[in-house]
């Protein structure tokens, strides 16, 4: 009897787009899928092939084969292909959680359609995996994981099967594919072909199973045809090797059969990205800012703008968009694909992914500009006003705060009031006074132009204002009078204060004071610029160069109103052009950075804005902030649904070249939305837009957030930090003058440094940094602000109340969505519990009929009462039935 059985899996890893386009992948798949399909068809020992888990591929054939469905489905039911849970194969670490939950939604219902989803959280080649992704595999009732990198070997304990959890203590039944997804690619009987590599391999894997005999060897590669001679191949070697048992076979019944009969006791816990055995790039984070920042941007309209506001639209009489919405996803979910949002594609590829995004901001604009039109008409027929503002708060708890509008008026003076005839106090940050042009009228005597009155768009910030949760509230825009414009003044002053901070430049130094813990932190923001030597994969730092540090501050400019204080300062770094000139020490470009600081009346953080206008090549900018912590042992990072605890020092550093290492493991980590330290009495915490990547200093207690980096390769051999072949493709130099990225960049986080340490309260802070609210204007002075106001458009609802709430939760819980449920008119509301203790959440409502609890994929419900326990670190998702006519 043979002592090993080798589960022989034939598989394509398919690269939605990477140095090629996404056009060359989807004419590449059809032809690979014609062929696959006939293979399978005439050739029943072919018993199983699996598709990446990606139902993008799907779409993409059948888009154009669509002939071709019933002999597609018909093999996806037998299942003999896979697809599924993915839609694509996202990037866990650069996206946000509910855009890795919707990519399982979409995915798992496609596959579904068409016959099976695989039941295998498959993981062969991201960059890293989420530490939550245990719990939603679990969430869409998948049993398994199959994954590659970003685990330690002596995590294994001997055993490549073992018990993945997350923080929550959902987890599933792993397998960590220790070779990758390639080691029988082009697996052979040949002699030469088993002694030296497919018998080597197996023994080094059976060596890390202790606990079965069954051995997992992955058979595909990226794009690869299907080898039609594998049935063949797998015969010879059964009838050639003595010792081993082949089966052509898949995922799913290799795991099946493996888990019930080992006993594997093993459990690892939390995020993946060693760089033991293969690549992460842990500086990917900061690769092609440009994407980063555009899919920060339309990742918040899709999820926190127009799903919330949709959703309570469509319970008062309004039209759901879910098909624009479905495609919306669909294009993020390309983008998302690990090596499109990383960033490590061509220039081609990058540009196609700007595009996309692009165009999925300017569908969301779309569909808010209708639905927020709609919704104001309605309500202002109600009032019998036309002078009114509507601010749409998409949070289920009320707000009470400072809010920003832009107001157009005819005038320069004006002043809001609320519907009671109150006064709503405000600053007008900025005043611009625009043309009318011209209008065309037709006579009798034909056309003529008349000139159209000009008038002037204001930026406001309303000063306490009272918000609804998850509703709505009106205000009324009066024309004259005074308003308290005059009170924004140019100060010659170098600080700015409210009352939590206080920040001033004293001869040349930026100083910041914390009322809180009564301290003044000196020099608490510099620059550092070090060259880049890398590729696009990887920040690699130039042998014998020195870090370049601003030094002092060049220009202050300061001015104030009643509720906000600005100041801007202007830093410039005096550093090399490119890589030879820093080779050569030849410093010749002056590379400046305004930031601008903004202090709000009452607000516990401080907003910041970089402006950068990079003509520099082959470096790396970042900004360095005190956090004030001595030498910090970890920092703290969210990813998912709660914080993570990392070292500032990795201990497998000191000898990582020694035991060969694919990469250096460096403590630079990326972060979802906010990141910072902590020694208990103090917390300084960072809340970031578009900005990925993070490294605390331990040395000096600084938090360096990378603004960006810039190279003009795809690939190099020998890095610093990752030894021996270029990563991706090595036999060819691949240009990629676009991601030296010349152009103009802004940068956008918040700055928190307070007492104690409450995760609730930086979870807040998030909240209400990212704002999650909205503004429209009933007004016909400007018709492009919002682009489709110049529109004819129906109005299918009359009348709207002037104040609105759907409901109101209770308990220290988060919004992740509120959306419209993926198979009825239900609508899911998910809320999470990012600290240490339970929480109770008991939503209040006169519009809700009936609650239940599901899942992530919304297909079991539970009953609800009156009140849901959210779990530590937990999540909960809720379906809502909603009153006719809410």
């Amino acid at each position: 009897m043979k002592q090993k059985k080798v589960y022989v899996v034939p598989h394509s890893h398919w690269d939605r787009e990477w140095y090629f386009t996404i056009e060359d992948s989807n004419l590449l798949l059809v032809e690979n899928m014609d062929r696959l399909l006939d293979v399978m068809e005439n050739d029943p020992e072919y018993t199983g092939y699996v598709f990446d888990a990606q139902s993008s591929i799907i779409d993409e054939y059948l888009k154009i084969r669509p002939e071709e469905k019933g002999r597609l489905s018909q093999l996806i039911a037998d299942k003999r292909i896979f697809v599924g849970p993915w839609y694509t194969q996202a990037d866990s670490l650069l996206v946000n959680r509910e855009s890795l939950i919707r990519n399982l939604m979409y995915g798992t219902r496609i596959a579904e359609k068409m016959g099976h989803s695989m039941n295998v959280g498959y993981l062969p080649d991201i960059f890293g995996q989420n530490t939550y992704l245990p719990s939603m595999f679990k969430e869409f009732d998948i049993d398994y994981s199959v994954l590659q990198r970003g685990i330690y070997t002596d995590q294994l304990n001997g055993d490549l099967n073992f018990t993945w959890k997350s923080p929550d203590g959902e987890s599933v039944k792993a397998n960590n594919i220790y070779f990758g997804y390639g080691p029988g690619k082009f697996l052979s009987a040949d002699d030469k072909y088993m002694e030296e590599r497919l018998l080597p391999i197996l023994e080094k894997i059976a060596d890390l199973n202790e606990n079965t005999d069954n051995l997992l060897l992955p058979a595909g590669g990226d794009q690869v045809l299907v080898r039609e001679h594998f049935p063949e191949t797998v015969k010879k070697l059964n009838e050639i090797d003595m010792k081993h048992e082949y089966v052509l076979s898949d995922y799913e019944t290799f795991m099946k059969d493996t888990w019930e009969t080992g006993n594997f006791e093993n459990v690892i816990e939390g995020e993946m990205i060693a760089t033991q055995k293969s690549r992460i790039h842990n500086t990917i984070r900061s690769q092609r800012y440009d994407i980063k920042k555009l899919n920060d941007i339309a990742e918040e309209k899709v999820i926190y703008e127009l799903e919330p506001l949709a959703s309570l639209a469509s319970t008062i009489g309004f039209k759901y968009p879910q098909k624009w919405i479905d495609e919306m996803w669909k294009m993020l979910f390309d983008v998302h694909a690990h090596d499109s949002i990383g960033g490590c594609n061509s220039d081609d590829t990058n540009q196609e992914i700007v595009n996309r995004l692009t165009k999925v901001i300017r569908m969301a604009d779309g569909c808010l500009n209708l639905l927020k039109k709609q919704m104001t008409e309605a309500v202002s027929r109600k009032l019998g006003k036309d002078s009114i503002f509507v601010v749409f708060h998409m949070l289920p708890k009320a707000f009470t705060g400072s809010q920003k509008v832009v107001l157009f008026t005819k005038g320069n003076a004006f002043n809001v009031r609320d519907l009671n005839g109150n006064p709503v106090a405000l600053d007008v940050l900025n005043q611009e006074y625009i043309s009318g042009g011209k209008t065309i009228v037709v006579t009798a005597e034909g056309e003529r132009e008349v000139d159209a009155p000009g008038y002037y768009r204001n930026e406001v910030l309303l000063r306490d204002v009272k918000l609804p949760a998850m509703g709505y509230e009106t205000f009324e825009v009066v024309e004259g009078g005074e308003n308290d414009l005059l009170s924004h003044k140019f100060l010659n002053s170098h600080l700015i204060e409210n009352d939590h901070f206080r920040i001033f430049e004293e001869n040349g130094v930026l100083n910041l004071e914390v009322k809180a813990t009564n301290q003044t932190i000196s020099d608490f923001m510099r620059f550092e610029n070090v060259a880049d030597a890398g590729d696009s994969y990887d920040f690699s730092p130039l042998e014998g160069d020195s870090p370049i540090y601003s030094k002092k501050v060049l220009s202050v400019f300061v001015e104030a109103s009643a509720g906000t204080e600005f100041m801007e300062v202007v830093h410039v770094l005096n550093v090399p052009g490119n890589l030879e000139d820093r080779k050569s020490g030849d410093i010749k470009k002056g590379l400046a950075v305004v930031t601008r600081f903004e202090l709000r009346k009452g607000a516990d953080f401080i907003r910041v804005k970089h402006d950068i206008e990079n003509d520099v090549k082959d470096h790396r900018v970042r900004v360095l902030l005190q956090t004030s912590i001595e030498l910090p042992e970890h920092s703290f990072g969210d990813q998912g649904f709660s914080l993570i605890q990392r070292p500032t020092v990795n201990p497998y550093m000191e000898n990582w070249r020694e035991q060969k290492f694919a990469e250096a493991p460096v403590p630079i980590y990326p972060l979802e939305n906010l990141a910072g330290a902590t020694n208990g009495e103090r917390t300084a915490a960072f809340l970031t837009k578009g900005i990925k990547e993070y490294e605390l200093i331990k040395e000096t207690g600084e938090m360096a957030l990378t603004l960006f980096r810039s190279v003009g390769l795809l690939g190099r051999d020998n890095l610093a930090w990752r030894p021996g072949r270029a990563s991706g493709i090595n036999n060819k130099v691949v240009y990629t003058p676009d991601a030296q990225m010349q152009e103009k960049m802004t940068f956008e986080y918040a700055i928190h440094v307070g007492k104690g340490h409450d995760v609730k309260q930086l979870f807040k802070f998030v909240d209400e940094y990212r704002g999650h609210s909205l503004s429209y204007q009933k007004q016909s002075l400007n018709t492009f602000e919002e682009r489709l106001n110049r529109f004819e458009i129906p109005y299918p609802v009359e009348i709207l109340p002037a104040s609105f709430s759907l409901f109101e939760s209770t308990g220290d819980v988060f919004l992740s969505t509120l959306k419209k449920a993926h198979d009825d008119n239900s609508v899911i509301l998910r809320l999470f519990n990012p600290s240490e203790e339970e929480q109770t959440v008991v939503l209040s409502s006169e519009h809700i009929q009936s609650v239940s609890q599901t899942k992530l994929n919304e297909k079991s419900v539970i009953d609800v009462k009156d009140e849901v326990t959210v779990r530590p670190k937990g999540y909960v998702t809720l379906k809502l039935v909603m009153k006719e006519n809410a």
